[in-house]
């Protein structure tokens, strides 16, 4: 028999996080969380999302044993956004058992309906800045920090319960080939000529005291803002979102365009961090101590990785047919040549933007992955 119970303490807190360790410890394809970025997400004293988001943990037991868990997230700003009464549910993790799977999104569903919900969506985070999605191909393929891994039984536990398709998204892994696409090249000229778009390389002190991070991350909100559940970041938001990409970001790899003719606005950014995939899969259980800081350094001061994770790009609407995206990429390729990366991963991308999937056709480029959003009536 499976009992259900609610996180309700620090150390309870801890063991929901840690469940995830122990489940995946002999998976080969799997990329753990960092511990304390788990806890500071999941906390309701730390997370700025909490100031229009509410959640419940629940974690699965059979005879004392914990065989699962799940999140409950209920983010009343996008539910108004997008006119929708939606409990979301994420950091799901289970055994291959349908009872335990079963129990978990009985769990969610209840607390969602006593809070006047009709529709359970997920996996999903807080906000688009979290994990999201759930992976239904590619599951031989390394994970990486920003996106889900897991096992190939979970999305038949899901279908099984009623579960269909809400949002696909799709990963591409780039063979970096030591040439810039040649339609970049000629884009990029072109924007540079004809509509005096500018690339701009900010210095740290620039970006974290010059307002420079802030204004991209405006700029998210308004290029991501029709995207697929997508909340408006707040400025509380905002401000950790910034200590925790920019703070520690090479700045080698942050990519600024702005318009010349408009006082230097910025109409379009891309961020890339070398993938810390197999540096994480060295940690123990994910924490930093005692040497689990040493490899994430490795990678941060040396690059010692052959991959770069294209962190977040965006580009103002009215500048997209520009070519401002393609001075992104001029900018940023040469610079990953250089560290001697041999891949490039892109982050989860819509399946119906095709606009941007085009993006790849240019690369040595394939979709090596597929993550989903599935939804229910409750």
């Amino acid at each position: 028999m499976i009992s259900i119970r609610k996180v309700a303490t620090k150390k309870d807190l801890a063991q929901f996080i840690d469940f995830r360790y122990e489940l995946y410890r002999d998976d080969q394809f799997d990329v753990p969380c960092l511990f304390f970025d788990e806890m500071n997400t999941l906390r309701k004293d730390k997370n700025a999302a909490f100031d229009f988001c509410e959640a419940e943990y629940f974690m699965a037991f059979r005879d004392g044993k914990m065989v699962g868990r799940i999140a409950g997230i209920i983010n009343h700003k996008a539910n108004r956004r997008w006119e929708r009464r939606t409990v979301r549910f994420g950091w799901i993790e289970f055994i291959d058992d349908r009872e335990v799977s079963a129990s978990l999104i009985r769990a969610v569903i209840d607390w969602g309906k006593s809070k006047g919900m009709d529709e359970i969506v997920g996996p999903m985070g807080f906000t688009d800045m979290d994990r999201e999605g759930m992976m239904v191909e590619g599951f031989g393929e390394m994970g990486n920090m920003y996106s889900h891994h897991n096992f190939a039984y979970y999305p038949e536990h899901l279908e099984a319960l009623g579960f269909t398709k809400d949002n696909d998204y799709m990963l591409y892994l780039v063979t970096l080939d030591d040439k810039i696409p040649d339609k970049y090249v000629r884009v990029a000229a072109l924007s540079r000529e004809r509509y005096n778009l500018k690339v701009m390389k900010p210095t740290r002190r620039q970006m974290m005291k010059g307002g420079w991070a802030e204004k991209i991350f405006k700029t998210i909100n308004t290029t991501y803002k029709n995207l697929y559940g997508y909340s408006e970041l707040s400025e509380k938001q905002i401000k950790q979102y910034v200590d925790l990409y920019i703070g520690f970001a090479d700045m080698n790899f942050i990519t600024i365009i702005v318009d010349g003719n408009s006082d230097g606005k910025l109409v379009g950014f891309g961020i890339a961090i070398p993938s810390f995939s197999k540096a994480l899969q060295r940690l123990r259980r994910g924490r930093l101590l005692p040497f689990g800081w040493w490899h994430l350094l490795k990678v941060l001061k040396w690059h010692r990785t052959d991959t770069v994770d294209l962190l977040l790009i965006g580009v103002l609407p009215e500048y997209r047919a520009k070519g401002a995206n393609a001075l992104i990429f001029a900018d940023l390729t040469p610079r990953f040549y250089e560290c001697g990366f041999k891949y490039a991963e892109a982050m989860p991308q819509m399946e119906a933007n095709e606009k941007v999937r085009s993006n790849w056709q240019y690369f040595n480029a394939r979709q090596h992955k597929r993550m989903r959003c599935f939804k229910k009536k409750i």
